[in-house]
């Protein structure tokens, strides 16, 4: 099973949702999962995570590890069993590229205390502290997602 996050340009948002991610399988027990991250974007190829990011992961405690931002690609987008979007635009780059892909969810809708349809909004124009913002945002949301996956891959046993 594959989680595809997905955000602009992959160098903030998608790979701090890949990091907690991680962090909140093992610490789960999760196995059967892959997170990955990419973005709509090609502007970020190449490029490693915003140190603010990583800045921010790492005063939290999460270990980010290397990081090269890429482009989303059809094949891994018609592979993955979800894929999740940081806003609205995000998703429908996804069907452009994907016409029909679905089961496709934004983060917030996973966070029990977010508006529903709400953004995540790109931290990359701010500073810290909107990464930090972006970091609990991301958090909210991270035990629905874990246990939604934890579904499909029972239910795919």
């Amino acid at each position: 099973m594959n989680v595809l996050f997905i955000c602009w340009g992959n160098i903030c948002r998608s790979p701090m949702a890949k990091v907690v991610a991680d962090a909140y399988a093992a610490r789960e027990g999760l196995t059967g999962v892959t997170f990955t991250s990419a973005g709509v974007s090609a502007e970020e190829t190449g490029h490693g995570m915003d140190p603010r990011a990583i800045a921010t992961l790492e005063a939290a405690g999460y270990r980010p590890g290397p990081h090269q931002a890429r482009r989303m690609t059809a094949d891994e987008i018609r592979s993955a069993t979800m894929v999740i979007g940081m806003q609205s635009i995000h998703l429908r780059k996804i069907l452009e590229m994907v016409p029909g892909k679905h089961p496709l969810y934004l983060l917030s809708d996973f966070n029990p205390n977010a508006t529903p349809g709400s953004a995540i909004e790109d931290p990359w124009y701010g500073d810290d502290s909107d990464f930090l913002v972006t970091l609990h945002q991301i958090e909210g949301a991270m035990p629905e997602v874990i246990k939604r996956a934890r579904e499909f891959v029972r239910a795919s046993s």
